[in-house]
């Protein structure tokens, strides 16, 4: 199908939607490119936005990457397109994740474009959650979101949320004692100070969240590097909500389908008027991952620790001028 200069506009929307998904450290770790003649839309990882000591393997690079992809199919159906991506088309190219073939049609799919809504209203959110506890129907329906994209959401008991929480503050352990870690986050964090990466990417401080008053907070501390003054200080919740999001295996399609799964509940969640935030830490550290998984359930492989709740909505993060990750050719 070969493209003309309107459908060139309608797909730059689509990528424009698809760049607000969350990634590791707001890396935005993307790119993609339209072929004008097919129609077809290649979605590659960065290499330089990869990071070798928090995700060596690149699968956290997937993960932000698959989310991407789960946008750009919500934006498709809003403007009455399809979007069927192939996964890892090309086996002997890594970096090259997906071919998405784009359709006019004219018919939204319902489901997806109901969540349309939800795509720039979603933003993590590092503030206290209320101990107000989520209705089993809409944890219920999160569950169902996952697997949509043949993935599962498991919701631990009390033990098990105990263990994932006790891996949180291991893995802050570790990161405190390792030099290359903190470094690499550093280079992450945007704080206004002299010799920072570009503002439109990473972690700015207004979305830093407030510091734990007492004990370990259940999300991570983005400020340990800069020790930044009159950051306020709060109480988190006793008990934090979180649910695990995995995988029976653990190879890069998984990846990407966990990033999708991933989205689609964040953006339910949204919409089911939820707060969200991504806890990975434990995930980072292969001696601690194992242990995230229940052993009862039959997810083999835990991709990424969600903490669920009523409270404040997180600042959005910056993002890069969608012409520095879309090429059209």
């Amino acid at each position: 199908m070969s493209m003309t200069e309107h459908d060139t506009a309608v797909v730059t929307s689509m990528v424009e939607a698809a760049v607000t998904a969350p990634s590791m450290h707001n890396s935005q770790p993307w790119k993609f490119v339209l072929s004008t003649g097919t129609g077809v839309l290649a979605v590659y990882g960065d290499p330089v936005r990869s990071m070798p000591v928090g995700d060596p393997d690149n699968r956290g690079l997937h993960l932000g990457c698959g989310a991407a992809l789960f946008n750009l199919r919500v934006a498709a159906s809003h403007r009455g397109w399809t979007a069927r991506p192939e996964l890892l088309p090309h086996p002997s190219d890594s970096w090259h994740l997906a071919d998405v073939v784009l359709q006019e049609t004219g018919s939204p799919e319902s489901e997806l474009s109901a969540l349309y809504p939800a795509v720039r209203q979603r933003h993590t959110s590092r503030f206290p959650f209320s101990d107000e506890e989520i209705p089993t129907a809409i944890l219920d329906g999160l569950r169902a979101a996952a697997l949509r994209e043949d993935c599962l959401l498991t919701v631990p008991g009390a033990w098990h949320t105990d263990t994932v929480m006790e891996l949180v503050h291991d893995s802050e352990l570790f990161e405190s004692a390792s030099t290359s870690m903190r470094e690499e986050i550093a280079t992450w964090t945007r704080t206004g100070r002299p010799g920072e990466g570009p503002s439109t990417e990473g972690i700015p401080s207004d979305a830093f969240g407030p510091k734990q008053f007492g004990v370990s907070a259940p999300v991570r501390d983005f400020d340990t590097p800069h020790n930044m003054p009159n950051r306020a200080e709060a109480v988190f919740e006793k008990r934090p909500q979180i649910a695990l999001l995995g995988t029976a295996k653990d190879r890069p399609v998984d990846w990407l389908r966990a990033g999708q799964a991933l989205q689609r509940v964040l953006l339910q969640a949204t919409l089911d008027g939820l707060a969200t935030s991504l806890m990975s830490q434990p995930l980072e550290w292969p001696e601690l991952r194992s242990f995230a998984r229940d052993p009862s359930s039959a997810t083999g492989f835990v991709h990424m620790l969600l903490r669920l709740g009523y409270g404040p909505p997180g600042a959005a993060t910056p993002r890069r001028p969608v012409d520095e990750a879309f090429t059209i050719r």
